[in-house]
């Protein structure tokens, strides 16, 4: 588990491979991972955006981009907290990814960008 804040927004990952929907002998590694968004600031925020580099053991990397998460664009009030799981395929059992999310005071319209702190995807076995 990993955990970052910016401007009083705080997001922890947690990361899972799923060997059953994996298959090693064809190159393909599946991983999930929650994400918890807390607010911590004084101020009203809308996630607008999000921006992922994900990279594997080949040193491929993909850019993905695109508007809010996994569809929706979630409204955090001071204190709250919204949490999320999505997943990621690679190539190799081994990766990071890292990125941003592009957030909005509700107030005002003042966007700033919120780091999404790397994070490992590692087959368990890779552990040993």
């Amino acid at each position: 588990m990993v955990s970052k804040v910016t401007d009083g927004v705080k997001v922890t990952v947690l990361t899972e491979y799923q060997p059953d929907y994996s298959n090693p002998g064809q190159d393909h590694y599946v991983f999930t991972y929650k994400i918890l968004i807390e607010n911590h600031s004084e101020h009203t925020v809308k996630l607008l955006r999000r921006h992922w580099l994900i990279h594997d053991a080949n040193a491929t990397v993909r850019e993905v981009e695109g508007a809010g998460i996994v569809g929706l664009q979630p409204i955090l009030e001071p204190g709250d907290v919204h949490d999320y799981v999505s997943g990621c395929n690679l190539k190799t059992d081994l990766g990071k990814m890292s990125g941003t999310y592009l957030m909005e005071r509700v107030l005002d319209g003042r966007q700033f960008r919120v780091v999404i702190p790397a994070f490992s995807l590692v087959a368990p076995y890779r552990l040993n």
